[in-house]
């Protein structure tokens, strides 16, 4: 087989942190594309004055602008929103001094965390559903302090866990695979204070951390659940359902497709017990506990945030108030070729979706034909036997 040559590109790992060669696949024109939109929208948000230093980076941008399909207008309201939440609730605060004492009680209660990587090294997020016992959870902390919670892990897999993986499997990794064991999960469990905690949840996630998650695998979804899924699937935004697989008992062949048997814990058919943990879900095992690609990414933080307050600082001043007249029809995109711009990246998405579509159904195609082969073997050997 003729060996390709692949280019390289760089990549942002984190806010403010050190960029990372990562190899360009064949979406070359969708990366491209995507690199104007950001521009694009960076200098929407410099004209306004709305770029702050911290959450200016790439990668954040370009959440927002997936999470709005591109459109810079509604793009820069979805963000603003985003920086409003972050000053409302404090979220720096929640991130750096928040104590979950009763971790150790919830998780008991609510058997949920982050376990290992998939094959493309994302971070795979497991929740028991089916085991959740509401009232001792309840018991053990309250809604508003699981929320923190819940934040403070969104930064932490944000600033850490997204860049460790990107540094162990050199490749940008900005998304989670996610799986959810629904087993005895039905309409009875959806009560009142349920409800709360999955809208509070949902509503932070949807509008605040989008486009973080890669795929979300429902396993062992009983008749039950299926009617209360209906019901669930209405707060969830059209991104988000296109994302969701919803599998019976018999979803392990789905899983090992994504995950290789030695990081999936052994209770959804994996072989890993983490049992010097404690259990999987009391791990928190992954690259993001190396020592080494700890301190990396502290270092590339410490200097990359001072780098990046630099240059933002530098285009404000740029583009101060007084000028913005002026400067706004040199830095502006304009409509047509923004219009031509988001046109290329939904066909790009396109492109590559059906990519992913052809590459599914031959390998069904080359199973089969595997599997052909196989049956036909006897066969042949009894032929060459009746030959001689």
């Amino acid at each position: 087989m003729q060996e390709t040559e692949v280019s390289y590109r760089k990549i942002h790992i984190s806010d403010g942190g050190e960029d990372f060669m990562q190899p360009d696949s064949l979406n070359e024109e969708h990366n491209s594309s995507e690199e104007q939109m950001v521009e694009a929208f960076r200098n929407l948000l410099l004209l306004h004055g709305e770029l702050p230093a911290k959450h200016g980076d790439h990668n954040t941008l370009i959440r927002f602008l997936r999470m709005r399909d591109f459109d810079l207008e509604k793009s820069k309201d979805a963000f603003l929103n985003y920086l409003k939440w972050r000053v409302d609730s404090k979220v720096d605060m929640i991130s750096k001094r928040f104590k979950f004492e009763e971790y150790g009680e919830v998780k008991k209660h609510y058997p949920h965390g982050f376990h290992k990587v998939d094959k493309s090294g994302r971070p795979i997020y497991i929740e028991r559903i089916g085991m959740v016992d509401l009232n001792a959870f309840l018991k053990s902390t309250t809604i508003e302090r699981y929320v923190k919670y819940h934040i403070r892990e969104q930064e932490t897999t944000l600033s850490l866990r997204f860049p460790a993986c990107s540094i162990a499997s050199e490749k940008h990794v900005s998304s989670t695979t996610t799986i959810l064991d629904v087993s005895g999960v039905g309409m009875s469990n959806f009560s009142k204070p349920a409800r709360s905690l999955f809208m509070e949840i949902q509503k932070i996630d949807n509008n605040y951390y989008p486009e973080t998650l890669h795929r979300l695998f429902v396993v062992n979804a009983s008749s039950g659940f299926r009617m209360l899924w209906l019901a669930l699937k209405t707060f969830l935004d059209a991104r988000t359902l296109a994302k969701v697989q919803v599998l019976g008992p018999n979803y392990l062949g789905e899983l090992l497709e994504a995950i290789d048997p030695s990081n999936l814990p052994t209770f959804l058919g994996g072989n890993c017990t983490c049992s010097d943990h404690g259990g999987c879900l009391f791990s928190d095992e992954g690259p993001w506990n190396d020592p080494d690609i700890k301190a990396k990414i502290q270092e590339t933080s410490t200097i990359g945030d001072a780098d990046l307050e630099e240059q933002t600082l530098e285009k404000v001043s740029e583009y101060a108030p007084a000028n913005r007249k002026e400067d706004s029809g040199k830095n502006m995109i304009t409509l047509q070729k923004y219009a031509s711009m988001k046109a290329a990246v939904k066909e790009s998405q396109k492109r590559i979706q059906m990519l992913e579509m052809s590459l599914h159904e031959t390998k069904k195609a080359l199973n089969g034909l595997a599997e052909i082969i196989e049956a036909i073997k006897p066969n042949q050997t009894e032929k060459n036997y009746s030959k001689t």
